[in-house]
């Protein structure tokens, strides 16, 4: 699987040297699902209010690195059945954001806190299921064992970054939601499809880091 083109050899260092130099003096505007939808703009704006946070981690196997990914269990209220990052709602004792990201992290995969390292953050993402949602990114140190939690995780798996971060492998696609035909990002990968939220934070990802 070819990385993105002029990206070149995609390892964790050159992860997080991106995610540092994409953060350093940002106040970078919200994004959301109306970036590729413009008319439903107002209408994601004011229903994006519950605040919630998940963590963008990549793992080095091999030299290249892997984006985290889990397929959440169909008994879920919102998003059963897709494939998402592991994160979720911010409680009120919850530190920051990042906080957040890493006791969700956690509680989903398995992993240890002490193993997630933050490297930076990406702008705001507004989704239309009403959550305003802060993309923590990070590095999960080391080959750490996870254990997927029964209650909202199917399945723990990884893809290769370098195939995300690659431009070639984004695909726009529309469906009728509400009422209103929308368009949205995914990015199918072996027997798993990758869109709606999950594949547009990807793009964000790419479009901030990579393109």
């Amino acid at each position: 699987m070819r990385p993105a083109p002029g990206v070149g050899r995609i390892d964790t260092d050159d992860f997080a040297a991106r995610a540092r130099r994409a953060a350093a003096g940002d106040g970078a505007p919200e994004v959301g699902d109306f970036t590729i939808n413009p008319d439903m703009a107002d209408w994601v704006r004011a229903n994006a209010t519950r605040e919630a946070a998940v963590l963008v981690g990549a793992v080095e196997r091999d030299g290249q690195a892997q984006l985290l990914l889990t397929e959440r269990t169909k008994a879920l209220r919102t998003h059963s059945g897709q494939i998402a990052f592991p994160g979720g709602r911010i409680d009120a004792h919850d530190a920051s954001p990042v906080a957040a990201a890493v006791r969700e992290c956690e509680e989903e995969t398995g992993i240890a806190a002490r193993l997630i390292r933050p490297v930076g953050e990406l702008p705001v993402y507004l989704s239309g299921s009403g959550f305003r949602i802060h993309p923590v990114l990070a590095v999960i140190e080391g080959d750490p064992p996870m254990r997927a939690n029964p209650h909202e995780v199917e399945a723990i798996f990884e893809v290769p970054l370098g195939f995300l971060m690659d431009q070639g492998n984004h695909r726009t696609v529309s469906r009728v939601w509400n009422g209103r035909r929308r368009l949205f990002y995914e990015m199918p990968y072996g027997e798993r499809r990758i869109w709606g939220l999950t594949a547009g934070i990807i793009r964000l990802l790419y479009e901030r880091l990579y393109a």
